[in-house]
């Protein structure tokens, strides 16, 4: 058993939550996606409300189990409600559900927010909950996109997509030679997932890829990475399949994209992109850390 504010001070540490400031997305988001529907202000914590990343429910003081999950949809609260004891913590990336929409199926809906009867319950079983989305994702060894290039085996080059307070989210370089074909098969088994999502070229011979776990739908962020001599471009999405007018725009931007690419690019779902770092390296660090018993949720289905 650890105490909660053990865990929420090392997590601040460890992901500069404070000096980070307000997450760009979710600062935006959260107060969009709730409206007039919850008094989401009286339920998440203060230092949450104020930067959007940190603990942001405060259950009871002491933690037996975390629990790792990257979105906080319907399913994967029910789950934590029903296997957490009173005092658990749920570690997750996104504070909302982000319907991405599936390449194969239904459009998303974009960022939705968690239920009031599900927020009542975490509340009245004493679970907390603490999320950390942008401060991981330019985290050079607990990131998310740092954890698909150990996953991959990628002899590191370069870092690109740069801020210059916070660093680099994209990582590019080198990996033991293969073809598109047989890199879509390897990221199928590494991801889980039944299907990529997939637009430009077949390439006989991949050598050098960039990550970006996540949003990787971006014409610019392609563009970087096709002039720095990048073959196969992997991210959470290639593909913009938000069922409204912004996510036709993207849509149609990288379909135009597609057409004079030279690349392969390649999506395995904006959730599995960054439920990997919770399996791998933010497992590990748990586990050394504090020695508690960690246990992971992943989504029945990746594709949202």
């Amino acid at each position: 058993m650890v105490q909660l504010v053990d865990i929420v001070s090392s997590l601040n540490r460890e992901f500069k939550i404070n000096e980070f400031g307000k997450d760009p997305a979710f600062s935006r988001f959260i107060p969009k996606a709730y409206n007039n529907d919850i008094n989401w202000k009286k339920i998440f914590e203060p230092n949450f409300i104020e930067l959007f990343n940190g603990l942001m429910i405060k259950g009871y003081s002491s933690v037996c189990n975390v629990f790792l999950a990257v979105f906080p949809t319907a399913e994967i609260l029910e789950k934590f409600i029903e296997m957490g004891d009173p005092g658990d913590l749920l570690f997750m990336h996104h504070p909302l559900t982000m319907e991405c929409g599936d390449p194969r199926g239904k459009w998303g809906r974009g960022f939705v927010h968690i239920e009031k009867s599900l927020l009542e319950r975490v509340v009245d079983k004493g679970l907390s909950i603490y999320t950390c989305h942008a401060p991981m994702d330019y985290h050079r060894t607990l990131g998310t996109s740092q954890a698909i290039a150990e996953k991959l085996g990628i002899d590191v080059t370069e870092r690109f997509i740069h801020n210059e307070k916070h660093g680099d989210i994209g990582i590019i370089g080198d990996i033991k030679t293969t073809n598109t074909i047989e890199l879509i098969e390897q990221l199928k088994c590494i991801f889980e997932i039944p299907y990529v999502d997939f637009e430009g070229i077949n390439k006989s011979v991949v050598k050098k890829v960039a990550v970006i776990a996540g949003c990787g739908d971006k014409v610019n962020w392609m563009e970087e990475a096709e002039r720095k001599g990048v073959e196969a471009y992997i991210s959470g999405e290639i593909h913009c399949h938000i069922d409204n007018d912004y996510g036709k725009e993207r849509y149609q931007q990288i379909k135009d994209f597609a057409n004079k690419t030279n690349m392969s690019l390649i999506g395995v779902s904006h959730s599995a992109s960054e439920y990997l770092v919770k399996k791998t390296l933010m497992y590990r660090w748990f586990k050394d850390k504090f020695n508690l018993n960690v246990v992971l949720i992943p989504q029945n289905k990746w594709w949202l």
